[in-house]
């Protein structure tokens, strides 16, 4: 009985505070199929207009036979059927309410059995902060914190430092008397991809607490130095969970008052808002007023920056689609070593898909999912040059979108860890073409 009211108290909490959220009660999911030109073009101008009707379009591909979602609020469901009858584009309502999913996910927050991290559950900034500091305490010898600085609204962009005290050795077994080399991951650039720090803050707990047992991670841990960011954008992640689960971007201002933050994966200064990015402030793709205009990037490029003597990958998780990418994302062309990342990323996905099935593809951005400038993977090897850089768009591919239920966080982890770790295991034989 006391449980019974105890649940009914942080039941009817949640209520008053989900009622404080943006209400996605009753809007749907729909994914539209194309099938000629004029229905692309067609679509694709009224993505970039979106928020006038507060359409907001989860895929940016606009390609014959490539199945396009978009959330439709209720005020324009009647309207925006009429006009793809017109067109002739058929669709289908994948998701009915999305309203009653993300109530449901708030409220499973709220319901904690114990004190323990729940690593199959999604956590807020203050929990994901707090959980690093504990890693820390439960691993003295390996894990250690810092911040790359503050973000525009004041919080720590807290990272993990995994590494330990051994000395990386070649392959025959001899010390390399250099400094080790380094990995970068992270998670959240985007605010409402949830399963990406989640997924990350599996694969920091699984290299901690399997260091000692697992002689593969053991080894990996021992020649590589890890930074671990589990959420980049940590206002826009901040306000996922305060305001507007399906929130993207930065918190910053812009030119236009009622339109804040910019997108922070078209924000970095490589190829700048030349394609796949808006110049307007109310898009979803703003990449902002200049290159680095968002002080979260700007902290991120610099710690990259200093230390790309050592940084030999970088890992940046999205969600959603399951692609294993490599640059270039500016433009459908590949760089010149991209056999060399392509490779990797076959890797990776081969032991991924070994565990559940589960099947991604792979492939330069650009090419892949679509043309994107100013982001993040592009500045890391274009400009850092960090060969091995990998965006990765986690779970699923479109069932869910960017509201994965929880009981995908433990899987997406597991299989995603393995995906890495066969990737690390590439890398490490390949090192001698990463920076020196």
């Amino acid at each position: 009985m006391q449980y019974i009211s105890k649940l009914l108290i942080v039941f009817l909490t949640t209520i008053v505070s989900v009622e404080s959220f943006v209400s996605y009660n009753d809007h749907q999911l729909w994914r539209l199929s194309l099938t000629n030109n004029e229905q692309v073009l067609h679509i694709l101008k009224l993505s970039r207009e979106a928020y006038r009707y507060k359409l907001d379009f989860w895929t940016e591909e606009f390609r014959i036979n490539v199945p396009v979602d978009v959330l439709v609020p209720p005020t324009i469901q009647l309207e925006f059927a009429e006009l793809l009858k017109n067109l002739k584009i058929s669709y289908d309502i994948t998701i009915k309410n999305i309203g009653p999913i993300i109530e449901k996910q708030f409220l499973s927050n709220q319901v904690k059995n114990n004190d323990d991290f729940d690593y199959a559950k999604y956590h807020n900034i203050a929990d994901i902060n707090a959980w690093i500091d504990q890693m820390v305490v439960a691993y003295p010898d390996l894990a250690s914190t810092f911040s790359v600085g503050k973000s525009y609204e004041q919080r720590d962009m807290k990272c993990i430092k995994i590494s330990s005290k051994k000395m990386a050795k070649n392959a025959d077994g001899t010390i390399i008397n250099a400094a080790k080399k380094a990995i970068w991951w992270d998670g959240g650039i985007h605010a409402r991809e949830w399963i990406s720090p989640a997924t990350v803050i599996y694969i920091a707990y699984s290299l901690l607490s399997n260091y000692s047992t697992d002689p593969t991670i053991t080894h990996l841990v021992d020649q590589f130095d890890f930074y671990i960011l589990p959420v980049f954008n940590v206002d826009g992640y901040a306000y996922t969970w305060e305001h507007d689960r399906l929130w993207r971007k930065t918190r910053s201002k812009t030119p236009v008052p009622l339109c804040k933050g910019a997108d922070p994966n078209r924000n970095w200064d490589y190829a700048w808002c030349e394609g796949g990015a808006s110049k307007d402030p109310c898009s979803d793709t703003y990449c902002g007023e200049k290159p680095f205009s968002e002080i979260e990037t700007k902290q991120v490029s610099t710690f990259i920056g200093e230390h790309n003597d050592t940084i030999v990958h970088y890992i940046n998780f999205h969600s959603y689609s399951q692609l294993w990418m490599t640059p270039w994302g500016y433009t459908t062309k590949k760089p010149a070593q991209f056999k060399l990342q392509d490779d990797g990323s076959v890797q990776a996905i081969n032991a991924l898909t070994a565990l559940f099935g589960t099947q991604y593809v792979h492939g330069n951005i650009g090419a892949t999912i679509y043309i994107a400038s100013g982001n993040t993977v592009d500045w890391t090897s274009g400009k850092a040059n960090v060969v091995f850089s990998y965006a990765v768009e986690l779970r699923d591919t479109g069932e869910f979108g960017f509201v994965l239920p929880e009981d995908q966080i433990v899987p997406s982890g597991q299989e995603t860890l393995a995906g890495c770790l066969a990737l690390l295991q590439y890398i490490e034989s390949h090192v001698s073409h990463c920076n020196q």
